[in-house]
């Protein structure tokens, strides 16, 4: 099964790439393009991505990329519950992969907080997200089990985070893997993208996607809330 294959709402579109690499490459020339027009028409561009290994390859190719990162804010969708020194650390991995070099000059509007609580935590997040100027570009990435940001199946408070209309930005979610405290961005600050890229590579992923599209329980696989008119799907085997 290639993903031409699947039957994809209106208003979605899909590219395919034959390795992680070109994948990468086509990526960060799409998003340079989009970050420099935001740039000209507002002074500003807001990029919020995903953490993990798979977007390694991306920010290394987006930061090779012609932009002024002088104007260009970035965050994260979502956020371990560890500090930046921890190796599981999204912000980290931006700062070992991203916010370099040029990037560096890029203002960067983490997650992570000292708090007594992950609910302490993600409160003040919360607060400081509503600094975040407009998205303007979005990175998503998805597991095998559904799940976009650190918006987990099962995860006590997706239902809440998964409401479009409760203003929240932050939740503390519960991942089923160490480190399990997560903070995520909730759906209603993320569905305010204006663009938003789902990047994924596998049959896993493929199949994944395959059984979001085939139902509309969103609850169940939490990546069925982003599978919305702009969404473009990235994907290489």
């Amino acid at each position: 099964m290639a993903i031409s294959d699947l039957k994809l709402p209106a208003g979605v579109t899909a590219h395919t790439f034959n390795t992680p690499a070109v994948l990468a490459e086509a990526l960060a020339k799409t998003v340079a393009g989009q970050l420099n027009d935001a740039i000209t028409a507002q002074g500003v561009a807001t990029l919020v991505v995903s953490g993990g290994r798979s977007p390694v390859a991306f920010f290394q190719r987006l930061i090779e990329q012609p932009v002024d990162w002088s104007k260009v804010v970035v965050s994260l969708a979502d956020e371990r519950w560890v500090p930046v020194e921890h190796a599981d650390s999204n912000a980290g991995l931006l700062k070992q992969h991203l916010l370099k070099g040029p990037a560096a000059k890029a203002r960067f509007v983490g997650l992570y907080n000292v708090a007594p609580t992950l609910d302490a935590a993600a409160e003040q997040a919360d607060r400081q997200l509503a600094e975040l100027p407009p998205i303007d570009v979005l990175i998503l990435g998805m597991g095998d089990d559904g799940h976009t940001a650190s918006l987990f199946p099962a995860s006590p408070n997706l239902k809440q985070a998964l409401d479009l209309d409760n203003p929240r930005r932050c939740w503390p979610m519960l991942a089923p893997t160490v480190p399990h405290q997560r903070l995520s961005m909730s759906r209603h600050l993320l569905s305010t993208a204006k663009h938003t890229v789902l990047s994924v590579q596998g049959q896993a992923k493929l199949n994944t996607l395959t059984d979001a599209l085939a139902g509309d329980d969103v609850a169940a696989l939490p990546i069925r809330a982003f599978l919305q008119p702009t969404l473009e799907i990235y994907w290489c085997p």
